[in-house]
């Protein structure tokens, strides 16, 4: 491109502050089986991308846990036109359960190339079968796969786990160290016709993180969604009993293990979680310390790595100089600005701390390499209220101002 003798040119500098787009983490997979669903619309193996307001997509799914995983989702969504935006993958029936999960774990093992193939990232996944065991020294085969393979593509999964016992739950959660696996150990009671059936509660949970994610976040996956309603449920498979104000009842020692519940509203006690209806109770992942133990604050976190890539994408490739290095800190320090305006999370780095001269040395620099130190404080959840009831001696000593007040009066 030669510049004009006489005449203009125009250029467009590269160094200017990016602003990411961010992604959609309500997307959801789901993985399970449906022998009767339309082998054309929904061939075995193979990712399928639909909206859960399609109902001819929703007949097409059968009447398996197939479809009863997108109808848990999309009775969760109860605003105007609401429909999820999910992936199914139907996997064939195995002559026993060990080979469904075992299926079931090999559509897990290749999540990674699930992206491409629909032109969308999902970011929760409901996988099934994850409450089964061999016995209770073995690891759900699912459970195994679901751990090594969600952190490639940034996503979490309610799992269900044993759901006869708050021994067994536990057990099963004991099984686990993940910090992208919630578990669930209570089942949904559901009426199929005339009868009510003991469903997955998993696909229930996803599709309340995605009207959270809506709802309260506007899209994005900050807010916590314990203590929220459940829809679409008939019963639960066993009651829970839990308290609010009883730290001794069953329902608390499986939160204490990291076991999310469901509990039923009672009227007119004391501790219930609410007058009616069914809540669901659970703020932790099955990870084993308490850093990143809050499972929204999991999510959150992969929202912003999101968009911390899309802006670096922008600026790999260009010449390392002082312009342009400043605008890459200043295009992820104004995103991350953004979201404490928002009440996202509650703090970050300064943008002067996060380029480090000892973590950039000339040496990589040189071969290509720059380092940042990114910290951001997520908001936790409120899980527990203290209070302290005290008597307060002011209020005698007013009433008697008042009474002298009054006789004076009358005087």
């Amino acid at each position: 491109m030669t510049a004009p003798t006489f005449g203009m040119s125009f250029t467009r500098p590269d160094d200017e502050v990016q602003s990411p787009l961010g992604d959609d983490f309500s997307q959801t997979l789901i993985i399970e089986t449906s022998e009767d669903a339309s082998v054309a619309e929904f061939p075995a193996d193979t990712p399928v991308r639909f909206s859960t307001s399609d109902t001819d997509a929703m007949a097409a799914l059968g009447t398996g846990l197939l479809k009863d995983a997108a109808q848990g989702i999309h009775d969760q969504l109860t605003g105007l036109n609401a429909g999820a935006d999910i992936t199914a993958v139907r996997v064939a029936e195995g002559v026993d359960t060990a080979a469904t999960a075992t299926a079931i774990a090999a559509i897990v093992n290749g999540v990674a190339s699930i992206p491409s193939a629909v032109n969308k990232t999902p970011r929760i996944v409901v996988a099934g079968r994850t409450s089964w065991r061999l016995d209770l020294d073995t690891t759900n085969p699912v459970i195994v796969a679901l751990e090594a393979n969600l952190g490639k593509i940034l996503a979490v999964a309610p799992v269900d786990v044993d759901d006869t016992s708050a021994a067994n739950a536990i057990d099963a959660r004991e099984s686990m160290s993940s910090e992208r696996l919630m578990p669930i150990g209570v089942a949904a009671g559901i009426w199929d016709g005339s009868n009510v059936v003991t469903r997955p509660m998993a696909p229930r949970v996803a599709g309340l993180m995605a009207r959270i994610d809506n709802q309260v976040g506007g899209g994005r996956p900050f807010h916590p969604f314990a203590n929220r309603p459940l829809y679409g449920l008939s019963s639960l498979s066993r009651k829970i009993p839990f308290s609010t104000v009883d730290g001794s009842v069953e329902g608390q020692q499986m939160l204490a293990a990291n076991v999310a519940i469901v509990a039923e509203g009672e009227t007119g006690v004391d501790g219930a979680v609410a007058d009616g209806g069914f809540r669901f109770i659970g703020t932790d992942n099955a990870q084993t310390s308490t850093l990143w133990e809050q499972i929204h604050q999991v999510r959150g976190t992969d929202y912003l790595i999101v968009k911390i890539i899309e802006i670096t994408n922008e600026f790999l490739g260009r010449r390392i100089a002082a312009d342009t290095v400043e605008a890459w800190i200043h295009s992820i320090s104004f995103m991350l600005r953004d979201h404490v305006n928002q009440g996202d999370i509650l703090g970050y780095s300064p943008k002067d701390k996060m380029f480090k001269a000892s973590q950039n040395s000339p040496n990589n620099i040189r071969l290509g390499t720059l380092s940042l130190d990114i910290e951001i404080e997520p908001a936790p959840v409120f899980k527990v209220a203290q209070h302290e009831i005290r008597r307060y001696l002011p209020a005698l000593e007013g009433m008697v101002n008042e009474i002298i007040a009054r006789l004076a009066n009358d005087a």
